[in-house]
This record gives C-alpha cells, structure tokens and sequence, in this order.
C-alpha cells in the first residue's frame, strides 16, 4: 500500500484547515495543531516549509499565523507534497538518471513510470479546495478521515 509520509499528511491537513477558514487573516500552527492533535513542532517546520516554497504567507506579531498564498482552488495536492517530501517515485528506478544493475533486461520500468505518472496526474487534479469540508461548523469535519494514501518509495 502507498501512503503519504506524517510531513505530507500534516501539510494537506494544514492547508485544508486554511481553506476551511476563509474569513480568517491569519490563523496560528497551534490553533491547527489542537484541532487535529499534531505535534506543533512539527507542524511549525511543515508550515515554514510551505511558506518558503510560496503555498503559504506567514504573518508575525500578536495575531501572527498562516494564510494560504492563493486560492485554495488552485493549490493542488500534488503541489503540497512536492513541497514537502520532493518527487513521488513509486519504485527507485524511476529516479532520474542512476541505472539498475537489471536495466538491460527490466520489462516493468516503462509500465511502473505510465502508473507514477498517473498518481501525479490524480494529486495534480485534487485541490485543497477539492479536500475543504465547508461544513466543519456543524460537526461533520473530516478531521478523523485519511485525505489521500500515497507515499515516496
């Protein structure tokens, strides 16, 4: 099974957090990490990360927080976690330019690159927009439910 590393998952759920809080100039990692029971650390360092690649603007200060740089709608899954974990790769020999010992004779190489291609494809047509739950004042959040279930190999 793919799964999304702990980074990635928290950066989905931070963004979609935002884009559930549209009125809001800015809202704190802690007010983030207490709804979904993340460590802040940790959150603190995917949220800088997020701000250094542009997903994210930071404001400092007494009400200092987060706020997403663009519209949620065009903020894509995929964006989110490049930016966190870097290229997806379901298999190593699809990782640039290093040869495999079994290269001459691979038959699946092309294959598994068609299937990498197309879970990018899937997380580049997902917005954070897409994941949003606008009825999370009514208690029906999805803040229990896994967003997307892919990892780096």
């Amino acid at each position: 099974m793919l799964r999304l590393t702990k980074k990635a998952d928290y950066g989905l759920m931070a963004l979609k957090y935002l884009a559930e809080h549209p009125d809001s100039v800015s809202v704190s990692a802690k007010d983030i990490a207490d709804t979904y029971g993340i460590p802040p650390q940790l959150l603190a360092k995917v949220l800088q990360r997020l701000t250094k690649v542009g997903l994210l603007r930071s404001h400092a200060g007494m009400n200092g927080g987060y706020e997403l740089s663009r519209g949620a709608q065009t903020i894509s899954a995929f964006e989110v976690i490049h930016a966190i974990d870097g290229p997806l790769f379901i298999t190593s020999c699809t990782k640039g330019s290093k040869s495999c010992d079994l290269e001459p004779s691979c038959t699946i190489k092309e294959p598994l690159a068609r299937v990498n291609d197309s879970i990018a494809g899937v997380l580049k047509s997902i917005s954070i927009h897409d994941m949003a739950d606008f009825d999370v004042s009514a208690g029906h959040g999805m803040e229990s439910q896994p967003l997307v279930m892919l990892t780096r190999a």
